[in-house]
């Protein structure tokens, strides 16, 4: 992939880009629209393919903010068309890297010397980019090393990207107003302390100490004297991604243990720490030579309080689902039901949302889950599908924790299912008072 010489650091020059970018997307209309005259038939897939490729192409560029939120959409299948879905999967493992002369002149900011004088070896050629840094390669007293590097102007630019970025995530999520800001907010606090390079070291550290006796899932170690503010160093893991793993055509066995230590690693954090790694997507995870679960990134953490925990997990792992006024107290705390609903608003929230849990909630009520169960993802797609065109759902519901909760617990459905693991998730239950 070509290597990007220089990034968009002020607000003037990344607003410039979004301008561009927006008049592109006009053209594509345009264009769309010229042709339909002719053909009054033609269908939308052109049109999202242009749009999709020219706001990759523009986000990708950015890197930062804009480019994690087209990251953390391309989770979702159901919000938006194939063709984005397609597109914005790319930012998961691998988006265009920046050039060796940035990454000197980072180290130098950050240490006062560039990277040869601090390691034995460095590899100016990046061995990944995605939405926030990059990694290359070290070496230091024979050992090999992960060296993530984050790109120019990332941190200072968040509040301004979202800013640029909401016109493009209203016509894509048709959220209301209300409903988008409250999703900016939060995605703008996890990605102000994911841009906190020291603050991810601790929580590395903390978080793999806590982990390290989990079956079969393994950890670099962290050098908090070799990190700052935009520079992280860690052990190289030696793995692959899961789109390599799957190409080897893995037994059922080895998919099955995979699949295991996944759902461990997520439901012991959840559970035992009522905090959780909340980037699930395949580019944080590798597939070791000894069949192991390495996770590589610690970046994104989502802290559940007990006022949502509690009432969130009672719903799926107790008989409370089946006591109507004991479901409706838990909405309400969750503020999935509001209190200036009527009768029959409540009625139809509690139908709704009812049917939604019970579906969310098949993993957590049997011993072990078959995820290559096509039913399940269908009916998934299909509730999220219907919700979606029901104005009654256009209004902010529930409150702002189920933004990452939700996210991190479809994410991991998600690469369960392309694992097409069967998974005992006895494991690590809810702790209900």
């Amino acid at each position: 992939m070509k290597e990007q010489k220089s990034i968009p650091v002020t607000k003037t020059q990344r607003s410039a880009k979004f301008v561009k970018t927006g008049i592109q997307i006009g053209g594509n209309y345009i264009k769309h629209y010229s042709k339909k005259l002719f053909n009054p038939d033609l269908s939308r897939d052109e049109l999202n393919e242009d749009n999709a490729t020219d706001i990759y192409k523009s986000l990708s560029e950015l890197k930062g903010s804009a480019l994690k939120i087209a990251q953390m959409l391309s989770m979702d299948k159901n919000i938006l068309p194939k063709s984005y879905v397609d597109k914005f999967t790319q930012s998961q493992y691998n988006a265009p890297p920046l050039s060796g002369p940035l990454i000197v002149r980072t180290f130098s900011k950050s240490f006062g010397k560039p990277p040869e004088k601090i390691f034995d070896k460095f590899n100016l050629k990046s061995t990944n980019a995605a939405s926030i840094g990059q990694v290359h390669t070290a070496e230091l007293n024979g050992k090999k090393l992960a060296v993530k590097i984050q790109y120019p102007g990332v941190g200072d630019s968040i509040s301004s990207d979202l800013k640029l970025v909401k016109p493009f995530a209203f016509r894509l999520l048709n959220m209301s107003e209300k409903d988008l800001n409250i999703y900016i907010k939060e995605v703008e606090e996890r990605l102000l302390e994911e841009t906190d390079y020291e603050l991810e070291v601790r929580r590395s550290i903390q978080f793999s100490e806590a982990c390290r006796n989990l079956s079969n899932v393994v950890f670099p170690t962290y050098y908090p004297e070799l990190s700052g503010k935009r520079i992280i160093s860690m052990d190289w893991i030696e793995g692959m991604h899961l789109k390599e793993f799957l190409k080897t055509n893995p037994s059922q066995e080895l998919r099955n243990k995979i699949g295991q230590a996944l759902w461990d690693f997520y439901n012991f954090q959840q559970h035992e720490l009522k905090a959780v790694h909340a980037d699930p997507h395949p580019g944080n995870f590798l597939i070791t030579p000894d069949e192991k679960l390495g996770v590589i990134d610690f970046g994104c953490i989502k802290e559940m309080p007990d006022d949502f925990y509690f009432p969130f997990f009672s719903l799926i792992s107790t008989d409370i689902i089946n006591d109507k006024e004991k479901t409706i107290e838990a909405f309400r705390k969750l503020e999935m039901i509001l209190p200036n609903d009527n009768e029959q608003q409540i009625t139809f929230y509690h139908k709704m949302y009812l049917e939604m849990i019970v579906l969310f909630a098949k993993p957590y009520t049997s011993r072990t889950f078959d995820f290559d169960n096509p039913d399940f993802f269908q009916q998934l797609y299909n509730y999220g599908d219907k919700i979606s065109k029901m104005p009654e759902f256009k209004q902010a519901r529930g409150v702002k924790h189920f933004i990452y909760v939700n996210r991190t617990n479809f994410g991991l459905y998600t690469i369960l299912q392309e694992l097409k693991a069967v998974v005992n998730t006895d494991t690590y239950k809810p702790h209900i008072k």
